[in-house]
């Protein structure tokens, strides 16, 4: 890794092995149900989020890190002689890179690069994980920049909603929507598109068969998969995961097939239940 330290945020949600294994430096959001804030990961894990939904009858607030939050999680690196690469949540979500882009002008030009993954959760994490092995290799981080340009267009991020009230209560889908949704066991399946949370379409029917509607999705295109890594990553739909993975892992041949954890802030968005399937396709 040479002298170049990795930063993400919360959101990357890698799996937490992998964080202290590759050194991972992680500054997280914020999560507030009326006036007590936790910090997405620390104060607060997506359990203990799920449960005070239930007991308040609401969703909480989620909000950035300051620049003040960047700036003290940075220095210690930049005091040991470090230079850093964060790869940030898409800032058509938050205003996470920007806080980030003010904290890097508080060091010296250069010092600290920060890179907008226009996505969310392990659509990060698998960014992350580029970045890193290209510098483990030795790669300058010019040319990790450029890895990343090349990479960022060819993330994939597919997630099945297993319920729409988490839409309907964070105010991303009406009244009338959850209630016909509900009754008709609609399931909508979100992709990240240009750096925003898209509805991509919508599956009718059992969980089961929204689920093989995105697996049969991925699977059309294998030809097309850079099979160094595939994430499934989900809000506490540990059975269904594990299912997802095995397939996976069979069909496609991926060098490894990860699961991980949704953690606060994405749950706070999606529910429980939610489960996704990240993946890259071969860059040029």
């Amino acid at each position: 890794m040479g002298n170049l330290k990795i930063f993400a945020d919360s959101t990357c949600d890698l799996p937490s092995d992998w964080i202290g294994k590759y050194d991972i430096g992680i500054i997280p959001l914020y999560v507030t149900f009326d006036q007590q804030t936790y910090k997405d990961g620390i104060d607060l894990d997506t359990p203990m989020l799920y449960q005070k939904v239930s007991e308040t009858k609401k969703l909480p607030k989620t909000a950035a890190p300051s620049p003040a939050d960047f700036i003290q999680a940075f220095t210690p690196a930049i005091n040991e002689g470090k230079d850093i690469l964060y790869i940030s949540l898409s800032s058509e979500l938050s205003s996470t890179y920007q806080n980030a882009l003010i904290a890097a002008t508080e060091f010296p030009e250069g010092r600290v690069r920060v890179f907008d993954s226009l996505n969310l959760s392990t659509g990060i994490g698998l960014q992350v994980m580029k970045a890193y092995r290209a510098a483990e290799a030795g790669k300058s981080i010019e040319e990790i920049m450029d890895l990343l340009h090349r990479t960022r267009p060819q993330v994939e991020t597919e997630f099945v909603i297993d319920s729409l009230d988490y839409l309907y209560k964070g105010g991303r889908c009406s009244g009338m929507q959850n209630l016909v949704g509900s009754l008709l066991k609609i399931r909508p399946v979100i992709k990240v598109i240009d750096g925003k949370m898209t509805p991509a379409y919508k599956v009718r029917g059992s969980r089961e068969k929204a689920l093989h509607q995105m697996l049969d999705n991925a699977l059309a295109r294998i030809g097309e998969m850079d099979n160094d890594l595939i994430f499934v990553t989900h809000s506490l739909a540990d059975e269904d995961a594990d299912q997802l993975k095995s397939i996976l892992q069979e069909k496609t041949g991926a060098r490894e097939v990860a699961i991980s954890k949704a953690g606060c802030v994405i749950s706070s968005h999606c529910g429980a239940k939610t489960i996704g399937i990240l993946y890259t396709k071969k860059t040029s």
